[in-house]
Order: structure tokens, then sequence, then C-alpha cells
């Protein structure tokens, strides 16, 4: 589903931009694109805070996710470019996949999980 061009973009540092909603308010919270992981069509996110987004998850589950690199070219030779992600998320805070991001990012208490449901470039 995610195209070489997204796989481009997180060979190169970042920020990502998580947005999740509840209750009529939107919240966005940062992260780097050097923390992102992609196992099959799900991206793992390494957090140790991100309890607003955690709460937000609780009581809806869809988050939008933006990501970026001036390296990379974008559309008509832009300089530049970006990723809108669309999803449902979830916390995993044991098993497998939390073992193996905690093996490479220590400080994290979680780990969001994200099932990509669609993938559209921006720039």
């Amino acid at each position: 589903m995610l195209p070489e061009k997204f796989f481009e973009v997180l060979k190169y540092e970042g920020v990502v931009s998580i947005t999740t909603w509840s209750d009529n308010e939107a919240h966005v919270t940062n992260t780097w694109n050097s923390y992102l992981k992609i196992k099959d069509d799900t991206l793992l996110i390494p957090a140790a805070g991100m309890t607003s987004t955690e709460a937000d998850i609780k009581k809806n589950n869809c988050v939008i996710i933006t990501l970026g690199a001036r390296e990379v070219q974008g559309f008509n030779g832009y300089q530049g470019t970006g990723f809108r992600l669309e999803g449902t998320a979830d916390f995993i805070a044991n098993g497998p996949i939390y073992d193996e991001m905690f093996a490479e990012f220590p400080f994290l208490k979680r780990v969001l999980a994200v099932k990509i449901e669609s993938a559209k470039q921006l720039l």
C-alpha cells in the first residue's frame, strides 16, 4: 500500500504530526521520521508520553499522520514531499512488538500501532 516515495522520505529526518480527536476537540503531538517503523500495513511509533493521544484513541481510534522530508523530490520537481496517512490506532504495552521496539527505543512506555488505511502524497 505504501509507495516507494514514502520509504524514501523515511530515510531523512523530519517532524511527524499525529492528530487525534474526541469530544469535538483535536489533539496534535509530534515525533520524528527516524522513530517510525513499518510492519506489514502497520506503522509502529515509540510512545513515552502521548497520554492525551491515548485518551482520544480510547474514545475514537481514528488518526491522521503527516510527515515529510525536504530532501526528497515531490511532484513537478518540487523540493520536498510529504504524506498524509489515515488509519486506526491502538497502544501496545507488552508482547513481541513491544519487545522489538523497546530494544531499539528503550525510552518508550508503549507502542502506538496505526493500521494504515490510506496514504496520500501531498507535495
